[in-house]
């Protein structure tokens, strides 16, 4: 395995397969501002003279309401993080969203500013900021009505300077809450009116079958919604956050020239608060990152990949050192072994997972039949050297101690031996039975004793009447009469026995249909013993220093690739059948349990704080364009991780958990851009910026607030410049949008 190196390495952004669309679009300007209006209706007539003759009607007034000191909470769609979420944010933008799709565009922000400059804004604020009115950060507002907000009733800070013309007589009596925002503190985190347009757009969801804008120019009305993003990231050191949604009529003044001395007061329309975690500056995408890289850029080469513990050695090895250094790159590990004559020297190990694919178990190791009867058949000797391989040894071991210390499990196998003994020997005696066991024979035709079977025939036989009008019953009563005297008298008759060989028995096994009878004479147990061996065959008994014998093959922070030695499985298994075996007919009877499921071909183990931090991580494996779903996924201790597939896989992609439609950088401190036009809207053109990094795109001062449009490197110009916009052309504010989209990330490894 290694990592795909074009493009580069680095964690791309991604997302599992939506079930629907989504489409942003820049603004929804109306037709009709908010506000108070009059109709005039002037006539002009001529008279008899032929002069004209104006006649004026009464002036009708009317009104455009909407929204203006306060909205109703049942409008918000959503908002992100969620109130009072507790989770490490410091890389996300907050944002609500909106039931009323044009609410944020409904009134002008000022008479001299443009239709798509909405006329509210959505502010982040952190723990002692706001000191007079809410220092914990917890939501706390100044509540009271229009007119104290107006006369300057509500305490201190400018108040926003309103028209009287706009105000309707009983607007001045709604309840409004507001904040006050010290002076410095708003010059830092208050967005331009250019960027205000940029941090307000229209979301659609709609079927998953129009996912080309050309295929359905016009949005779905019913699925709009109204999404403001504030421009500032909450603290790395973590604690409580505060997000106001703040309507900034009356205060454009101030957005362009500084706050007066004594700060700003605000209307809030809504607000809610979370927290944030301390970032340790490594996220999924970082460690996600170092899995696949050793420098940030840089593959890991494939045979740091592999599941082995690294050695070095001369450059070119020869003999000894050549066969250690081969040994060890498939995988196994040299330990200290002490021989049953009691010399002590040196041998090679390793579990069922290999970096290589495993070789064939030799043939001279292998038992009647393939199957291993002992431990010792599994020793590979390497005579020219002196030493064992004791790889398949010790799995037979190992599956002979997990039956050994499975008390249900060993019960099971010793009934099933039993009954399928006894229905092998019935079927050996019984030449006619053994003919009819591919056809209508029944388990319990071999398993019940004869003398009842014969009983119940005689019983029941003959259901409709004989030649001679005679049904059962009859049939009992003329064999009672035609027994002899010493059976009437009830004195048992007594016949020579003959018994059979074993060979005979260990014969029928091979006639047909008798393997399927005999699994069948003790169904239950057969079927306790197959579950449990397949669970051993996807390595489900097998602890971690089984798996890994040496934990430099899977240090911290690491990811490894493995074959998986079905011969190694194969002779735990056969281990395991070999607790209780008595004669030759029980090692025969073994075999009928060794075709069970299939065992896994790969294995990818991860050690990482991936495992923990990100329990739901999505991993997908592929062979070719196909997917491949793993047979096992299971965790050891806390952070490490081990899945198997059912065949060897192509590429591995290790992607972060979905959360939901959120807008931020990812943890290495870039964002994925992404087509604007054309009909690949929105899919991955690479990591923005290179280098990667951020910081250059937020405002001086340590606050974290985003530099969208104002002096110095500005994110705007730099991402208009990313997709190739010149002459003075700009990403529209869905296009930013569709830019800041912090999509799950994901790593991909692929096999050379």
């Amino acid at each position: 395995m290694t990592t795909t190196s074009e493009p580069a390495p680095q964690p791309r952004t991604s997302a599992p397969a939506a079930e629907h669309r989504t489409r942003f679009f820049d603004h929804r300007i109306p037709s009709l501002y908010a506000g108070r209006y009059i109709i005039g209706n002037r006539q002009i007539l001529k008279d008899v003279d032929g002069a004209d003759r104006t006649v004026d009607a009464t002036p009708q007034p009317f009104d455009v309401v909407q929204p203006r000191f306060s909205f109703d909470p049942t409008g918000i769609n959503a908002r992100f993080p969620v109130p009072d979420a507790v989770g490490t944010y410091s890389q996300t933008l907050a944002h609500i969203n909106l039931d009323a799709p044009g609410l944020p565009w409904a009134r002008l922000l000022a008479e001299d500013q443009p239709g798509a400059v909405p006329w509210m804004a959505l502010l982040l604020f952190r723990e002692g900021e706001l000191p007079d009115e809410d220092p914990d950060a917890v939501g706390l507002v100044k509540a009271g009505t229009v007119r104290e907000l107006l006369d300057g009733d509500l305490g201190d800070g400018v108040v926003p300077v309103i028209d009287p013309q706009s105000m309707r007589p009983d607007e001045y009596d709604e309840q409004c809450a507001t904040i006050r925002v010290p002076a410095e503190l708003f010059d830092a985190v208050k967005p331009l009116p250019v960027e205000m347009g940029y941090l307000a757009h229209l979301r659609e969801g709609g079927r998953p079958d129009a996912t080309l804008f050309g295929a359905d120019p016009e949005p779905d009305e019913g699925e709009l919604n109204a999404v403001l993003v504030a421009n500032r990231f909450p603290a790395a050191t973590g604690g409580r956050h505060v997000v106001h949604l703040v309507s900034l009529e009356g205060h454009a003044r101030y957005l362009t020239a500084p706050a007066p001395a004594e700060g700003v007061r605000l209307v809030s329309l809504a607000s809610w608060s979370f927290t944030t975690e301390p970032d340790s500056g490594i996220g999924f995408g970082d460690l996600a990152q170092h899995l696949a890289t050793t420098d940030g850029k840089t593959p890991r080469p494939a045979d740091e990949l592999r599941l082995r513990v690294p050695a070095s050695g001369p450059a070119n090895p020869a003999g000894p050192q050549k066969e250690a250094l081969d040994r060890m790159a498939g995988g196994a590990v040299a330990l200290p072994q002490r021989l049953e004559s009691g010399e002590r020297t040196l041998a090679f190990y390793r579990g069922p997972l290999t970096a290589q694919p495993a070789p064939e178990l030799p043939d001279p190791s292998a038992g009647p039949e393939g199957r291993l009867d002992s431990a010792g058949e599994a020793l590979i000797y390497l005579q020219q050297y002196g030493v064992f391989d004791t790889a398949y040894a010790a799995a037979f071991t190992i599956g002979r101690t997990l039956a050994l210390a499975d008390a249900e499990f060993r019960t099971a196998l010793l009934e099933f031996r039993s009954a399928a003994r006894t229905a092998a020997r019935r079927l050996a005696s019984h030449p006619d039975l053994a003919s009819r066991a591919a056809t209508a024979l029944t388990a319990r035709q071999v398993t019940a004793p004869l003398a009842y079977e014969a009983f119940d025939r005689l019983l029941t036989a003959g259901d409709s009447e004989d030649g001679y009008g005679r049904g059962g019953s009859a049939r009992l009563v003329q064999a009672l009469d035609q027994a002899g005297s010493q059976l009437r008298s009830g004195r048992r008759r007594t016949a020579a026995r003959t018994r059979r060989s074993p060979g005979d028995v260990r014969a029928v096994l091979t006639q047909p249909g008798v393997a399927g009878l005999l699994t069948q004479a003790a169904a239950a147990e057969f079927d306790k013993v197959t579950g449990w061996l397949n669970a051993l065959r996807r390595l489900e008994l097998l602890d971690l220093s089984h798996l890994v014998p040496d934990s430099r093959a899977l240090p911290s922070e690491s990811i490894r690739f493995a074959y998986v030695d079905a011969t190694w499985v194969r002779a735990a298994v056969d281990g395991a059948l070999s607790v209780g075996v008595g004669h030759a007919l029980d090692a025969d009877l073994n075999a009928l349990a060794i075709g069970g499921g299939p065992v896994p071909k790969c294995a990818v183990l991860i050690n990482s704080s991936l495992v923990p931090n990100w329990p739901t991580t999505i991993v997908t494996a592929y062979t070719g364009p196909d997917v491949v779903e793993p047979v096992r996924d299971a965790v050891f201790g806390t952070e490490t991780r081990l899945i198997l597939f059912p065949e060897v896989i192509d590429r591995f992609e290790l992607a972060e958990p979905p959360r939901g439609l959120c807008f931020g950088i990812g943890d290495i401190g870039t964002i994925e851009l992404r087509e604007i036009t054309g009909d690949r809207i929105g899919h991955p053109m690479g990591e923005f910026p290179q280098p990667a990094g951020f910081a250059r795109f937020l405002r001086p001062g340590g606050r974290d607030v985003l530099n969208l449009d104002g002096p110095g490197d500005a994110l705007l110009p730099a991402l208009s410049s990313a997709h190739g916009l010149a002459g003075g052309q700009r990403v529209s504010s869905a296009q930013f949008a569709l830019q800041m989209i912090n999509a799950p990330q994901a790593q991909t490894f692929s096999r050379p």
